[in-house]
C-alpha cells in the first residue's frame, strides 16, 4: 500500500501510512509527525511523496514507508528509561538526517549517532536537523544527536555499544564491525546484497549470541566508499 500513502502534508502522509498498515505503533506515528520531511528534501513539492528522492552527493532519502518499516522492526530495542537496552543508537549512511531525527524522537534521552562518509552530507544533515528543531549534542558524552563523518561500515567504536543499528544502504555482506558493536542485547536492520537485496535483522542476545533473519526484498543504493559514491570534482 506504499504507493497509496503519499500525502499533502506531513501529517497527512503519516495518517495514510497508519491507515494503510505501514505504521502500526502509535509511538512511531508520533515520532514521525515530529519530523517534517520538507526539511530533509531538496524539492519541497515532493516532500510528502511516499517515494525515495535524490539529495545530492550520489545519495537518496528512502521512501517514508521504508523508514517506518525500520522503526517498527527496531522499536522493541529502543534504549529508554527503565529499559534493559542501555546502548546508544547508530544510523549508518545517515544522509539527510531524517531517520536520525525520528530515532531521536523515539528515544529522546538516548545518544543518537548519525554517520556518513561524505562531509557534504554531514553538513547538509546538520543544517536540516537545525531547521527541524532537533537538538544536536555538544559533546560525545551527552544525549542528543551527534553527526559524524566516517566510514559507516566500521561503525563508531567510541560511541558503542549500540542497542540499535540502522543501515541505510546495501552492503555486499554484513559488516563484522557493526555486529561487534551491537549491545547485548541489540538489533541491527540492514539491507544486504549486490543486485538482489534483502533486509536482514541481526540480533545479539544478552549472552552475546548472534542470530540472523532475512525479512524481505528491497532496492537500496550501495553501501560503498565515498569516492565510488561521489567525487567532489564531478558535476
Amino acid at each position: 500500500m506504499a504507493w497509496m500513502s503519499s500525502g499533502k502534508s506531513n501529517g497527512d502522509l503519516i495518517d495514510k501510512m497508519v491507515k494503510n498498515g505501514l505504521i502500526t505503533s502509535p509511538q512511531i506515528a508520533e515520532a514521525m509527525r515530529k519530523v517534517d520531511r520538507k526539511n530533509y528534501v531538496p524539492d519541497q513539492s515532493y516532500a510528502y511523496e511516499d517515494s525515495p528522492q535524490r539529495i545530492g552527493f550520489g545519495a537518496t532519502i528512502s521512501a517514508p514507508h521504508m523508514h517506518a518499516h525500520a522503526c517498527e522492526n527496531l522499536l522493541s530495542f529502543l534504549p529508554l528509561a527503565n529499559s534493559p537496552h542501555t546502548g546508544a543508537i547508530l544510523d549508518v549512511g545517515s544522509g539527510s538526517g531524517y531517520l536520525t531525527a525520528v530515532l531521536h524522537h523515539l528515544a529522546p534521552q538516548a545518544k543518537v549517532v548519525g554517520i556518513d562518509h561524505i562531509q557534504g552530507l554531514v553538513d547538509l544533515s546538520i543544517s536540516n536537523l537545525r531547521k527541524d528543531g532537533v537538538p544536536l549534542a555538544s559533546g560525545d558524552d551527552e544525549s542528543g544527536v551527534i553527526m559524524i563523518c566516517g566510514d559507516g561500515r566500521k561503525g563508531s567504536p567510541r560511541h558503542a555499544p549500540f542497542s540499535i543499528i540502522h543501515v541505510g544502504a546495501a552492503a555486499p555482506e554484513i559488516p563484522q564491525p557493526l555486529v561487534d558493536q551491537l549491545a547485548q542485547p541489540g538489533r541491527m536492520f540492514i539491507p544486504v546484497g549486490e543486485g538482489s537485496q534483502d533486509i536482514w535483522q541481526i540480533d545479539k542476545s544478552r549472552s552475546g549470541e548472534v542470530s540472523k533473519k532475512k525479512l524481505f526484498g528491497v532496492m537500496y543504493v550501495p553501501l560503498t566508499d565515498a569516492d565510488k559514491q561521489w567525487r567532489s570534482d564531478s558535476s
